[in-house]
């Protein structure tokens, strides 16, 4: 029986599911939003709450206990920097998960897990979007030495 057994195996050794939860924490603070699976983003969103909570104290004991699961330092700088003070106000919940479609190889649910509040990203210019490339005409492409296959084998007759 797994009564009062919590925690995500993940099909992993301990160390291994450590080092996976660390990394994607790190990716989470460094891009704000990232894709994973739903039972990844599951486990690790907890953590994330966790390492922000901590962040808000803004203390060295607290920084510290931040690098234990974020080993990067910018990481860190950037949580503590912009990221805690941005959830001054809140209390929990600094993550969101969104569902994402799935995974094509093995048809695993895909979900965003991303930070709430994120600041969104200034609209991308439509460069080269939707525009087709015209096609030279037929002229233009005999010219060049490229035939059709009447035009070989008239060549090839005479």
């Amino acid at each position: 029986m797994r009564h009062r057994k919590d925690g995500y195996k993940l099909g992993r050794l301990t160390q291994h599911r450590w080092a996976l939860f660390r990394n994607l924490l790190t990716a989470l603070f460094r891009h704000q939003r990232i894709t994973t699976t739903a039972a990844k983003a599951q486990a690790v969103r907890g953590l994330a709450d966790r390492m922000v909570t901590l962040a808000k104290q803004d203390t060295l004991h607290a920084r510290r206990q931040v690098l234990t699961m974020v080993p990067d330092v910018e990481v860190v700088a950037q949580l503590f920097g912009t990221i805690a003070p941005r959830f001054g106000d809140r209390s929990g919940g600094y993550t969101r998960v969104l569902k994402a479609g799935y995974r094509r190889g093995d048809n695993a649910p895909l979900v965003l897990l991303e930070l709430v509040d994120r600041p969104e990203a200034p609209p991308e210019k439509d460069k080269g979007k939707g525009e087709k490339k015209e096609k030279a005409p037929k002229a233009a492409a005999a010219a060049k030495g490229k035939r059709g296959k009447k035009e070989r084998a008239a060549a090839a007759s005479a």
